[in-house]
């Protein structure tokens, strides 16, 4: 049972809200505005429901989705001129959920001083553990600021071992102190990441559970899966200003049409709301022309301060006598059966998660953090303002703020995944077990693009992040890796494995060190910024009101709106801007 609309409920109607994308952030949007029974929503989502799907719900599935049709979308760069020509796999969660339905289900926020210390976010329902496991992980989850009865479930996996808890002192013996508020603005240093994990039922929490599940019975809401807009229907009024009268979709091999008496709100995510945008007619005027979509709107930054965090992985061999269980044990099918049994009664392997982890900036980590500062300064001080846009100058110099020694804050992350993840080239051998370390660099300098080069909506865009365009992202990257890689001569990790498995010991210099890192390093599934929301002569879409700069009731609702990228997971995040966004469509 789908569970979900039929066609002939959406197709030539007309709804308050249109809310283009089920994922994360379209989800809860939803489920906030029909709260109001006298206004109807209808969702639009491009793919399936996989509604109570196992594969989904099941924890410690890490990256088993990513490559699977049903899954994942499973787009593709464009070959990247700073990594000798490589293309990077884009995964994205496809179906009902989004990406929160395959991501890896952490969930932190980002520092205080990054945004203004306007976040503060009540949509999760935390669950905390219990008194002995907030004794062994010495924690005192009280001080947490969360909200404890929303509908998305936050919490910590039914297993932690002993073994993960020791590898802290790895951290704090390599310099990283216990972050003093990971959830209340500070989390510079190492702390224990909440999943977004129901600790009553051992499965993920994600929107599809949290946001429309529990009110898929409400009759002025309605889910149309495997319906893909090809864009927004734009009319002029006689201000001059251009309303969203509705969408047109694809279904089933057939063209629709719905139409939108109040507003339609793009929630497809940074890579495609860009493109919906384009194909309507926004955007900016070569790009349409080159395409022969006719120009309504001319809004040069649709597309435009597209902004990414990459994620490196460094994976060693444990010995035979080490306690630590890691995913590696369910490659084996009869472990992997008698764990799935085991998952019915809220134990084994697929009750673990990632929760190890540190946010740091890298002077923190390297002795070099001034030098790279000082010529980061000085590449961006060589900018030719006629060249860049004022926004980009703008972000550029709060970057450099962050990356000062003398007022830096967290711009790396580093999290202890208990298995082989992530790494590469080497793979894991039958019969063995491995702890990976990766790190994340979420700070970024470099800017890309996405653009279409096609008027079929069916086609991606051209995306283009221009992985380490600017040096210094280079630069961190290096100094990170570096120091992950020196974990493994500090106790107590040293005394616990065998041997390096990647990047292996071919790799020695500090040269071949950052060419394996460019040839191995992966998305985080974090793009943003694609839709920022900036003045508009600094190259903004959208208004503080999440409003499109032009138009009077067409809005972007999901992380393509952040103008300078987060310094963590985006998963919060997104939940924040439907909360933000519901609360500023009901006011109006």
């Amino acid at each position: 049972m789908s569970n979900t609309s039929g066609i002939d409920e959406v197709s030539g109607k007309s709804f308050d809200y249109i809310v283009v994308g089920g994922g994360g952030c379209g989800l809860t949007l939803a489920a906030r505005l029909s709260e109001d029974p006298s206004k109807t929503v209808l969702v639009l989502e491009s793919g399936g429901a996989n509604l109570n799907d196992p594969e989904l719900l099941r924890p410690a599935s890490y990256g088993s989705h990513l490559g699977k049709h049903q899954y994942d979308w499973g787009h593709k760069t464009v070959e990247q001129n700073y990594l000798d020509g490589r293309s990077l796999i884009w995964p994205r969660g496809k179906g009902l959920g989004g990406s929160t339905a395959i991501n890896f289900m952490g969930y932190a926020k980002p520092p205080g001083r990054h945004i203004d210390g306007a976040y503060r976010l009540s949509v999760p329902g935390f669950q905390p553990p219990p008194e002995d496991v907030q004794k062994r992980l010495e924690m005192n989850s009280a001080t947490w600021k969360f909200g404890r009865s929303g509908q998305l479930r936050v919490g910590f996996p039914g297993l932690i071992q002993d073994g993960e808890i020791k590898l802290k002192e790895v951290l704090e013996n390599a310099g990283i102190h216990p972050a003093p508020q990971p959830y209340d603005g500070d989390p510079n240093g190492w702390f224990w990441c909440l999943n977004t994990y129901d600790t009553e039922t051992h499965t993920r929490s994600y929107s599809t559970t949290a946001f429309y599940l529990p009110n898929k019975d409400r009759a002025n809401l309605l889910v149309l899966t495997s319906a893909h807009v090809h864009r927004v229907l734009i009319e002029r009024d006689a201000t001059g200003d251009l309303t969203a009268a509705g969408v047109e979709f694809g279904h089933g091999g057939d063209t629709h049409s719905v139409r939108a008496s109040k507003e339609v709100i793009l929630s497809a995510g940074a890579l495609k709301s860009p493109q919906i945008l384009e194909l309507s007619g926004i955007g900016r005027k070569d790009v349409l022309s080159e395409i022969g979509v006719p120009l309504k709107l001319e809004l040069p930054g649709v597309g435009e301060n597209v902004q990414e965090h990459i994620v490196l992985g460094i994976s060693w061999e444990l010995k035979d006598d080490c306690p630590l269980q890691t995913f590696d044990l369910l490659r084996d099918p009869e472990v992997f059966a008698k764990n799935i049994e085991l998952h019915k009664q809220g134990q084994g392997l697929f009750t673990m998660g990632i929760i190890l982890s540190a946010f740091f900036p890298p002077d923190q980590i390297s002795d070099k953090a001034g030098e790279i500062y000082r010529r980061a300064k000085e590449e961006i001080d060589k900018l030719v303002p006629a060249r860049v846009s004022a926004g980009y100058l703008d972000q550029m110099q709060l970057l450099l703020g962050r990356l000062n020694p003398n007022t830096s804050s967290p711009t790396c992350q580093l999290s202890m995944v208990p298995g082989f993840q992530g790494s590469g080239p080497n793979p894991p051998s039958p019969g063995k077990r491995y702890v990976t370390f990766v790190t994340m660099i979420n700070g970024l300098f470099s800017r890309g693009t996405i653009h279409v080069k096609s008027s079929d909506p069916n086609e991606d865009p051209d995306f283009d992040p221009r992985y380490l365009e600017r040096n210094v992202d280079a630069d961190v990257l290096l100094e990170a890796t570096k120091f992950m890689r020196n974990l493994a001569n500090i106790s107590p990790l040293k005394d616990m494995i065998v041997k390096e498995l990647n990047p292996g010991p071919t790799v020695q210099t500090d040269e071949q060190l950052l060419k394996w890192a460019k040839a191995t390093f992966n998305s985080t599934l974090h793009t943003a910024s694609s839709l920022s929301m900036l003045p508009r002569e600094k190259g903004g879409v959208v208004d503080p009101q999440l409003k499109v700069y032009g138009t009077n009731n067409l809005r972007v609702a999901d992380i393509s709106i952040i103008p300078l990228h987060v310094c963590c997971m985006t998963q919060s995040t997104a939940y924040f801007i439907a909360e933000k966004a519901a609360d500023i469509i009901k006011s109006c």
